[in-house]
């Protein structure tokens, strides 16, 4: 009998993870290893929930958004009984062990499954773009564009109305997203976790904006930093100026992959499930200097991605 592997994808989803799936599969059935879908993520595992994939099975999802296998957040296995069950459904699966595909909170996952004696390999999968290892995530580069294009529509009706708008961009507790994002927008200003803004200071460079002639401002602002309803009602006290809110939400994690990320999320794949045919395992597997690479994953977990402010200055020296 071959032996087995399970492929689990958790917590947020990000466009690209059915193209990692896709990858991770038809490789590890070319490998000669029976491969094993778990589903809605570490609770499917908890819950017995799994399908058997074949080459058939991920035809055509490549480009598709989401995950075929659904995900879900699971608190139990951050608890030691949940995590010796966990444990216990992998080793009644029959499984070597488990490819996982998520942000970091997949990373906590596979850090503690490996300290129980559990082969994992992780690939980074998030929108946030916040795991150290690596320079790219699968899907940041689906929602870079997808975020950069509403930004585009937005500005049209600002320009017609003369507005300020402050547009919400996903990221919890990181701002890799919204600096890019209002790199490539054109934007204004940013609001990041990693940034104290004085928004005094930032309602009078407003002013000094349209004192020079600007029918349109845009302010990205992460989602970490509270509430943007509140932040743009000081702005439109401080400026007199007529201020508007948009969150873009959800939407910055669905549609189809762009060829990056499918390219990533294949590349990934592939090479995920060849560390694990050749025993290297408890790696995180992502991309760097152009070239797809892998580091342990207690080091990916303990080291914080650096934030660029360069990037942010390049940001305010171009919207003059």
């Amino acid at each position: 009998m071959a032996k087995r592997v399970g492929i689990i994808t958790s917590g947020g989803d990000a466009p690209g993870m059915n193209a990692a799936i896709r990858a991770v599969t038809r490789h590890g059935i070319f490998l000669g290893y029976q491969m094993v879908g778990i589903k809605r993520g570490f609770k499917g595992l908890l819950d017995d929930e799994f399908i058997t994939l074949s080459l058939r099975s991920v035809s055509g999802i490549i480009n598709t958004g989401g995950t075929m296998l659904h995900t879900g957040r699971c608190p139990e296995t951050k608890t030691r009984t949940g995590m010796k069950k966990a444990v216990k459904a992998i080793k009644e699966l029959e499984l070597e062990g488990l490819i996982i595909i998520g942000g970091d909170g997949s990373l906590a996952a596979g850090n503690a499954l490996s300290k129980h004696g559990i082969k994992v390999i992780n690939i980074a999968a998030s929108i946030d773009n916040d795991i150290y290892g690596t320079d790219e995530t699968i899907g940041y580069d689906t929602a870079l564009n997808t975020a950069v294009e509403a930004i585009d529509k937005i500005r049209d009706t600002a320009t017609s109305h003369d507005r300020i708008f402050v547009v919400e961009i996903m990221g919890r507790e990181h701002g890799f997203l919204t600096v890019d994002v209002g790199l490539a927008a054109g934007c204004e200003f940013i609001v990041v976790p990693e940034m104290k803004v004085i928004i005094q200071k930032l309602a009078v460079e407003l002013k000094k904006g349209k004192d020079r002639g600007k029918t349109s401002e845009i302010i990205v602002f992460a989602e970490g930093c509270g509430s943007s309803v509140e932040f743009a009602k000081k702005i439109e006290k401080l400026t007199d100026l007529e201020v508007r809110v948009s969150n873009l939400g959800y939407i910055q994690r669905g549609g189809r992959p762009t060829a990056r990320t499918r390219i990533l999320a294949s590349k990934f794949g592939y090479t995920a499930m060849d560390f694990f045919h050749q025993g290297k395992t408890n790696l995180l597997v992502g991309i760097t200097d152009g070239k797809v690479s892998a580091i342990p994953i207690h080091q990916a977990l303990r080291t914080e991605k650096k934030f660029d402010a360069q990037t942010v200055k390049v940001l305010r020296n171009l919207s003059v």
